[in-house]
């Protein structure tokens, strides 16, 4: 590989244990995971600290949609003080947490631009945007179905004189206060700041286009989805759906008589076949009943000073918030591998998308099933590398490949 001379101007690192592209909680899970199976390893990641999505790219009043114990990460669960739903600072915090508690430093500021396996070497190559090259046996994509926002082009976008946002930089309805808002988006993200609009006393008009599931986020005091997951255990999906939708219409009404109107196929079918989540409501319903949350059809235009919408309407705005979720960019960096589909997602369904079709590939975080998913997918790929690990331990002298770089640099 060259003289120590000629690595050290090319900025070559040369990795013990796996590369993790992403220090969000999929990175950390298995950095954990690899940590108590006592195998070293490095997360790269773009931003300057830890979970960078839910730290820069989320509102204020964000909470957990599930119950925490459904949101812990592998092998240390969350403070028993936390309430059930915690907030969006409590998470962070305990990621915080689980990072120190297991010795886990990313290097930051490190945005990978290409990683590409090595088929002479057997070598995976990862470079930044800093000029570092990376070199591992493995790699492992932890960057997630939300790595950037989804922003759609709407005919006319470009004309519109009032703010127009995604809600990636949304913090607080308090800055729409007595102002007309289009919220474009009725899934979690979309319910939630047409509630938080309303609740800080701006008028809010959510776009529903498409159908959608809404359920309750309780019934009857207890979890939705620990019912659902309860149920799977015993029924098949189709009934378990109809049973969901049988409580929710009991605890919510007729949601299609408020705009509403739901998919043919049950909610948790959808969301395999689709990935499509849900929407857990907190509160909008009953705004949306007050009036004082409203229902547009899609937009078929941005205006200069509105939208129109597809039933011929046409009204003015003085914002327009985009809530039109996030999309995996793993496309635009991984090189030379077939594994994941132009939209970012493993070709291999769950729950098998954990290891790709090339030597050392991993991915961990893009089962649409949330942080659950991640940490099924952690503790399989930490298990998988930690055995290749023991036999590489004993018949190969890492050192003497090793010319590292410092990583506290």
């Amino acid at each position: 590989m060259g003289s120590c001379k000629d690595q050290e101007r090319k900025k070559l690192v040369l990795v013990q244990g796996p590369i993790i592209i992403g220090a969000g909680p999929s990175g950390l899970a298995v950095a954990a995971c690899l940590s108590k199976n006592r195998v070293p390893s490095l997360i790269l990641e773009k931003s300057n600290c830890i979970a960078s999505l839910w730290q820069n790219k989320t509102y204020d009043r964000l909470k957990l949609h599930l119950p925490k114990q459904f949101c812990e990460l592998p092998l240390f669960g969350f403070p028993e003080h936390f309430p059930k739903y915690p907030t969006k600072h409590q998470f962070i915090s305990y990621l915080e947490t689980y990072a120190s508690h297991f010795s886990i430093k990313p290097r930051f500021n490190q945005a990978v631009e290409e990683a590409e396996f090595d088929k002479v070497s057997g070598f995976w190559k990862v470079r930044t945007n800093s000029g570092f090259e990376y070199v591992s046996k493995w790699l492992i994509v932890a960057t997630g179905e939300n790595a950037e926002p989804l922003v759609p082009k709407i005919s006319g976008m470009g004309k519109f004189h009032g703010d127009l946002i995604h809600t990636s930089v949304y913090k607080s309805g308090c800055e729409f206060k007595n102002r007309k808002v289009l919220v474009i988006g009725c899934g979690n993200s979309g319910m939630e700041v047409s509630l938080d609009l309303c609740r800080h006393n701006a008028s809010p008009y959510m776009v529903v286009r498409n159908t959608v599931h809404v359920l309750p986020r309780e019934i009857f005091g207890i979890s939705t989805f620990g019912i659902a997951i309860a149920l799977l255990k015993w029924f098949p999906i189709r009934l378990v759906d109809k049973v969901l939708l049988l409580l929710s219409s009991l605890t919510l009404g007729n949601t299609n008589q408020i705009g509403l109107r739901r998919p043919k196929t049950g909610p948790l079918e959808l969301k395999n076949i689709t990935g499509k989540t849900p929407v857990l409501d907190v509160g909008a319903l009953s705004q949306i009943r007050s009036g004082k949350l409203k229902i547009m059809e899609g937009v078929k235009e941005i205006t200069r000073t509105g939208a129109k919408f597809t039933d011929g309407k046409e009204k003015e705005f003085d914002c327009i918030i985009l809530a039109t979720g996030y999309k995996s960019n793993v496309p635009t960096w991984l090189k030379g591998c077939d594994f994941f589909t132009k939209e970012g997602m493993p070709k291999t369904p769950f729950p098998n998308g954990w290891k790709g079709d090339v030597d050392g590939l991993y991915t961990v975080g893009f089962t649409r099933r949330g942080l659950l998913g991640a940490s099924s997918d952690a503790v399989n790929i930490a298990q998988d590398i930690s055995n290749q690990w023991k036999i590489l331990k004993d018949n190969f002298n890492f050192c003497n490949l090793m010319q590292l770089v410092p990583l506290d640099k």
